[in-house]
């Protein structure tokens, strides 16, 4: 897998004050119709944008997702169909350099409404270590920083602020709306706040701050609540890690009572399972929610949220 695809440049501010989004309603998926509707249609390039962008538009808008559901989001390869059904759309949510199709198509669209959620929040540099305070990277446009990532749904902090800015996209692109995309707003806000919050509590007092996972996935929430991720791959979850790296591991795993090495769903779990084999660990599943099957822990963001929580508690030993 090319690193590029899990690399994001931050965004210029200026290009969210640009942002006017799409009405949705809860038909996303990539086979939904995406275009002339009655309703405001978005196109949304994953999972986490379709989310908001239905719980931002509720019924007012049309969300049809790029990316099937348990299809890796980062190998999407865009289908002549999807390209003009985008065409046909109202607007479109995505993600600037997470999914290069996405971007060479939003490219080259002419829709009127295009919002890059990059550019609703901070972007850092991670890799494979992530604690502490990384530098932030803001209003450097068309900068591209190889360690940038592109995580941000999995902060609820961050995740809140992309909503906002969404919303206010939603009220500029469809004013006959607006009142009620600024109420949804408000209220996936104080739920994303109530997250937050739970995570705070549930992730205060642990044995541990460290954890292993496949890659470097959940740098900004490990920044968030104070923890440190060693990931065995950094960005890339499907490079092989070095056997220097693998040592590495297995001492910090011992010197820091690391229980647990977590896997992702869409990704195999073969090197956590080797690792964690050779280092008498634990395995568990810790979601990046790019996407919700059934392998989920969950039917939405929030549920697989609660599962992630209950997994690291019971990994970190919370009190």
């Amino acid at each position: 897998m090319n690193v590029r695809r899990r690399l994001i440049p931050t965004v210029a501010t200026a290009a969210a004050t640009a942002l006017g989004l799409v009405t949705l309603s809860a038909c996303s998926g990539a086979n939904a119709a995406s275009g002339n509707t009655d309703k405001f249609d978005v196109v949304a390039s994953f999972y986490p944008m379709a989310f908001l962008a239905e719980q931002i538009g509720g019924d007012h808008v049309n969300v049809t997702s790029l990316t099937e559901p348990g299809q890796e989001p980062h190998d999407l390869e865009i289908s002549a169909k999807q390209t003009a059904q985008l065409q046909e759309s109202d607007a479109v949510l995505y993600l600037k350099n997470l999914q290069p199709s996405v971007d060479d198509a939003v490219a080259q669209s002419e829709i009127k409404t295009k919002i890059d959620a990059a550019a609703l929040t901070t972007l850092e540099e991670h890799g494979n270590e992530v604690g502490g305070h990384a530098a932030e990277h803001d209003d450097h446009e068309d900068e591209e920083l190889s360690g940038l990532d592109p995580h941000i749904w999995l902060d609820p902090v961050r995740y809140a602020e992309v909503a906002e800015g969404v919303g206010k996209a939603f009220e500029k692109a469809d004013p006959d709306n607006a009142a009620d995309y600024k109420k949804n707003t408000a209220a996936l806000v104080e739920k994303l706040d109530g997250l937050n919050t739970r995570f705070e509590d549930g992730l205060k007092n642990t044995k541990t701050k460290v954890f292993i996972t496949t890659h470097a996935a959940f740098g900004y929430l490990a920044e968030r609540y104070g923890l440190t991720e060693e990931a065995i791959n950094g960005l890339d979850p499907e490079s092989e890690p070095s056997a220097a790296r693998v040592k590495d591991l297995e001492k910090m795993a011992a010197a820091d009572g690391v229980t647990t090495v977590f896997y992702e769903t869409l990704v195999s779990d073969k090197t956590a399972k080797t690792i964690a084999s050779d280092s008498g660990l634990k395995t568990d599943v810790l979601d990046p929610i790019e996407g919700i099957t059934s392998k989920s822990e969950g039917d939405d963001y929030f549920e697989v949220m609660e599962s992630n929580l209950k997994a690291l508690q019971t990994a970190l030993g919370a009190k």
